[in-house]
């Protein structure tokens, strides 16, 4: 029962960061308005990635007789916090939105690397989703990088 409420934990911090990353887009997305709809709508589409993560990461959990927990991590308020700040002096620059995101994908691609961690044992099937929803995560995070890449 151990193993299982462990594997069940890791999969909750898997949720609480893509909540963050939800709070992350949702927020950059609306720091930029009407200004540039095309990576606007790219924000979104990462949200949305996060959501469908969520669920399944969820989905996952209920299957295994765990409890959902649906918060956000105490560094992803932190975050958020740090992104408003910036904006604020930034004059919700593009550039500087582009870094701070990179920031935000570099934390869930850390988190992703220790849910898959050896030491947590978790069974194949929930290692298999991680695995999934990483690729997806890395994708992401080369893309917010190459955006910002090309603003220098």
């Amino acid at each position: 029962m151990e193993t299982t409420e462990k594997s069940i934990e890791v999969l909750n911090d898997l949720i609480e960061i893509n909540n963050d990353r939800v709070a992350g887009f949702t927020h950059a997305a609306k720091e930029l308005g009407d200004q540039d709809p095309q990576l606007s709508t790219i924000f979104i589409d990462f949200k949305n990635q996060s959501r469908e993560n969520v669920h399944q990461l969820g989905t996952t959990i209920n299957k295994n007789g765990g409890e959902i927990e649906m918060g956000m991590s105490g560094s992803g308020a932190i975050h958020r916090m740090w992104l408003d700040v910036k904006t604020a002096f930034s004059g919700h620059d593009r550039k500087s939105i582009l870094e701070e995101c990179e920031r935000g994908e570099d934390a869930i691609k850390k988190a992703y690397e220790r849910a898959l961690d050896t030491q947590n044992a978790l069974p194949p099937h929930f290692i298999e989703i991680i695995l999934n929803q990483q690729q997806g995560i890395i994708a992401a995070h080369n893309r917010i990088k190459a955006l910002r890449d090309s603003e220098d």
